[in-house]
């Protein structure tokens, strides 16, 4: 029975990912990285405990690699976060989750402010039981551990009773690994076979509008 859905924020239910890309190239840049967009682009959705690793070199990552992240956060909320746009239906789609009598939490790997405007944004603020954000993990994702602290104050005990819904292959790596179903949206951005070899259990086409129907169903098919 499912009894709880766990959204991802950035890419599922705002549109987001192309600015945190173009953020994170104009950080890494302040401190001698050229990075090409597309290349920051396919990490986004990771937090900066892993995505500022997978580029600096490791003496890099030691000497200022903690900076930069810091410095990353601060320029997205001076010059990104109010060009961030909420994708259509968010509102609706958590009201007929709510009426099929369906809990609701968030689980990203963003910094709690900027998921505190996202959800003003959206207008679902009534909507949602729970939330976890980076400061409420030690590890971001693809690491399980926002979804597993989520979960927890669901007080649900069993990831089988509940569904995430992601953009990122890295949603479902860190669903997976505490054995969370997950549906895929495409409205990241990210490549359709990317999701599914994450091992997204479905995968909407459209945005938060077409998610209903595949809740509807008895079985999640693989992709």
């Amino acid at each position: 029975m499912l009894r709880a859905v766990v959204f991802d924020v950035d890419g599922t239910l705002v549109d987001s990912v192309d600015l945190h890309a173009r953020c994170w190239q104009e950080a890494f840049a302040r401190y001698g990285y050229r990075l090409p967009l597309e290349r920051i682009r396919a990490q986004i959705g990771k937090g900066g405990d892993q995505l500022v690793p997978w580029f600096l070199r490791p003496g890099d990552d030691a000497r200022f690699g903690e900076e930069l992240d810091h410095f990353r956060s601060a320029l997205f909320r001076a010059r990104y976060l109010e060009q961030v746009r909420p994708f259509p239906k968010v509102r609706e789609l958590f009201e007929r989750l709510r009426d099929d009598g369906r809990r609701i939490a968030l689980a990203s790997s963003g910094k709690a402010e900027e998921i505190g405007h996202y959800v003003a944004l959206c207008g679902n603020d009534d909507l949602i039981d729970a939330r976890t954000t980076s400061e409420d993990a030690d590890r971001s994702k693809p690491c399980p551990d926002v979804f597993a602290a989520a979960l927890a104050r669901l007080g649900i005990d069993s990831a089988r009773e509940a569904m995430a819904v992601g953009d990122s292959p890295f949603d479902a790596e860190a669903a997976g690994r505490i054995d969370l179903p997950t549906i895929g949206l495409l409205s990241g951005g990210f490549d359709p076979d990317d999701l599914c070899r994450a091992g997204f259990a479905a995968r909407a086409r459209a945005g938060c509008s077409a998610i209903p129907q595949i809740f509807s169903r008895a079985t999640t098919p693989r992709l």
